[in-house]
């Protein structure tokens, strides 16, 4: 279900570009989790070769807005995969291009008081942290293009 439900970029973004239009004619009138700053973060998740049929990974991401989970998605990926390291570096990339939409779309609508700076996207892979930290060519992730990089 969530699948049909989750994407953004459907039919359902009429109701949610709604429902945000409603919240920025309200701006003066808010809650507030906790005070403080307002924190925007991810969790990604990918399974290397989830459908046998196709050879196709799944990616998930959840993102939250202070306390309240505001997106998530559990998808199939568009390309064939070689490494878990690859299948969850392409749900890390899918979740960081979400973000940067999210980001835009609050800053553009002017919901929130102060702009977010920064979204903090979590994920569980030590070869996907490695390669993000010296993101050289190892010898296991050659097959990793630019293409799937950008």
């Amino acid at each position: 279900m969530s699948l049909r439900v989750s994407r953004w970029r459907t039919p359902k973004e009429t109701a949610v570009k709604t429902i945000l239009k409603y919240l920025r004619r309200t701006k003066d009138i808010f809650f507030v989790y906790g005070g403080g700053e307002i924190i925007l973060e991810g969790y990604t998740h990918a399974s290397l070769y989830y459908d046998d049929d196709d050879a196709k990974s799944q990616s998930r991401f959840l993102f939250k807005f202070n306390v309240g989970v505001v997106a998530w998605n559990h998808s199939k990926q568009y390309t064939t995969t070689d490494s878990s390291t690859e299948a969850k570096y392409t749900a890390a990339l899918e979740a960081a291009n979400d973000a940067v939409w999210m980001q835009n779309e609050i800053q553009e609508l002017g919901v929130v008081p102060s702009t977010v700076e920064l979204v903090f996207i979590f994920y569980d892979n030590n070869g996907v942290i490695a390669q993000a930290k010296e993101p050289r060519s190892h010898h296991r992730s050659k097959h990793i293009t630019d293409t799937t990089i950008a």
